[in-house]
């Protein structure tokens, strides 16, 4: 028997907020989730979820607002100019840059943007 990473999950304080950042990244959520407690939005096989606090403390028992960063979520771009693009779009809409766009050594172009709720977010073609 083998396992399969099937969910990513983020806890988040606002949902809508949380929600509207990710519909800007090109996530396709309806407005109806803004008011639900777990939300989930399946991407090619593997499910990216949003829960919030409350949903979270009775799950886990408890919960401590993290500090620090010790998981990446990267969304792949089309291409460089589609990513020059989209970081161009979030921070039009006010969202925080992290990195702007730059050629990295390793031959992506990479970007990283900050969500609602202090997630680091890389964007990379």
């Amino acid at each position: 028997m083998g396992i399969k990473l099937d969910m990513v999950g983020i806890v988040v304080q606002d949902m809508k907020k949380s929600l509207d950042f990710y519909r800007v990244l090109g996530l396709e959520i309806p407005e109806s989730a803004n008011i639900e407690m777990h939300v989930e939005v399946a991407q090619d096989g593997l499910r990216l979820a949003f829960d919030t606090v409350e949903v979270a403390k009775g799950v886990y028992g408890s919960w401590d607002e993290p500090t620090g960063h010790r998981i990446e979520l990267a969304f792949l771009c089309d291409s460089a100019d589609a990513l020059n693009a989209l970081y161009e779009k979030l921070m039009h809409h006010g969202y925080v840059g992290h990195r702007e766009p730059w050629d990295a050594f390793w031959g992506q172009r990479y970007a990283i943007v900050t969500d609602p709720d202090g997630n680091l977010i890389s964007l990379f073609a």
